[in-house]
């Protein structure tokens, strides 16, 4: 692929737009040198205005979303999006979230621009779990973790069972619920079908993927170690 594309799908701007920054030089390698449009050079050595370009297709970021925005490209209100470089939403391939967040719920969010990999982290048959802190309006009865255990769970309008998931009682109000699913607002109508409100949720992790030390409303790519542990069952 010639250079002055590569950026372009990066969402740089048009090829018309990349373009004019060549002749500019301001695209240059690690030693200041000009490149010009169809040089070919490692990802990694490219420069534009003396910073690193993006990374390539294959891109995976993981964010530590806050309330208040939705994962969505259309909503009238604040979207995930918006706290990406704005040259993030028109990368080509697309970057997507994997799957969604709602705007009450915070935590681990996932995008990527490989749709194989997307696909492989949603699929049912991945068995990823997903792991989620939720604060409830009311103290737990006892019984709720046999009852999300027992794989007969049926939520409203839902035609299947749910499979079986793991509560952990952390408090009389508080508690750590673990899915392998990803079915509509799960967690918060789990906990509605026990008789019970969730008031706050947030997701911890994903597979063997934690947030870390990333605060909240910040992103970052992760490499591809971090990638391997999403599908970490230890």
């Amino acid at each position: 692929m010639k250079l002055v594309k590569l950026i372009a799908n990066l969402g740089y701007g048009s090829r018309k737009d990349v373009s004019q920054m060549f002749r500019a030089g301001r695209i240059t390698d690690l030693e200041g040198e000009v490149l010009y449009a169809d040089d070919v050079v490692a990802h990694e050595t490219i420069r534009i205005d003396d910073e690193p370009i993006d990374p390539p297709v294959g891109l995976v970021l993981m964010m530590n979303k806050p309330l208040g925005v939705t994962c969505s490209r259309k909503d009238p209100g604040r979207v995930v999006y918006d706290l990406l470089p704005p040259r993030y939403s028109v990368r080509t391939p697309a970057l997507s979230s994997v799957g969604r967040l709602d705007r009450d719920t915070s935590g681990l969010l996932l995008f990527t621009d490989d749709g194989a990999l997307l696909h492989r982290i949603i699929s049912p048959k991945a068995q990823v779990a997903k792991v989620y802190e939720a604060t409830l309006a009311q103290d737990l009865r006892g019984d709720e973790g046999e009852l999300f255990a027992s794989g007969t769970l049926m939520l409203e309008s839902e035609k299947e069972p749910l499979a079986p998931a793991v509560l952990e009682v952390l408090a009389p109000r508080h508690a750590r619920l673990t899915v392998t699913e990803g079915r509509y607002h799960q967690a918060r109508r789990m906990f509605a079908a026990a008789g019970n409100h969730v008031e706050t949720l947030r997701r911890v992790s994903v597979g063997g993927l934690t947030l870390g030390e990333l605060p909240l409303g910040e992103w970052r790519a992760m490499d591809a170690g971090e990638v391997a542990r999403i599908f970490d069952t230890d």
